[in-house]
């Protein structure tokens, strides 16, 4: 267990949902190497990609499959834009206001952000998701991810 309880594990407590703390070196900032890290294909350890809308909307956190890339094109359509735009590393801190490999939906569910979930990921049981810092991730189920974020389901990768 993490030696700290993060904003992410007490609003999935909050909500009754069992969780796993999968800890592992903070200088691990991707996918790949945290599913390296801890054990587990890729294809479950899924990322938060920061997402910006063209017109200075809100932008959009999508979460997709660690052995996958975000198909920006794709997303748009599924989304009802023209184009989108993946934000840098410093823009996405700037907008989350967390650091890159600790980027979480959980985490950010009060701010306003649309969350978006790769439709793979109704295949699998369980995913792994970022809790909100580097060095730390979830593993719940994914009909409670979804639950919880109110996630819109997208073809995103």
């Amino acid at each position: 267990m993490a030696a700290k309880k993060l904003n992410a594990m007490r609003l999935l407590e909050r909500a009754g949902v069992v969780y796993e703390v999968l800890s592992f070196p903070a200088s691990v900032h991707s996918a790949e190497g945290v599913a390296e890290a801890v054990g587990l294909p890729a294809a479950v350890v899924f990322k938060t990609r920061v997402v910006e809308r063209p017109a200075g909307g809100k932008p959009l956190l999508v979460m997709v499959p660690g052995d996958r890339e975000l198909d920006l094109k794709r997303l748009a359509g599924e989304v009802g834009e023209k184009k989108l735009q993946m934000a840098g590393h410093r823009e996405a801190e700037r907008l989350t206001g967390l650091q890159v490999g600790g980027i979480s939906a959980l985490a950010l569910l009060n701010r306003g952000f649309e969350i978006c979930l790769d439709r793979r990921a109704l295949a699998l049981g369980e995913v792994v998701i970022s809790a909100g810092q580097r060095g730390t991730n979830l593993k719940l189920a994914v009909a409670d991810l979804a639950r919880v974020t109110q996630a819109r389901i997208v073809e995103a990768s």
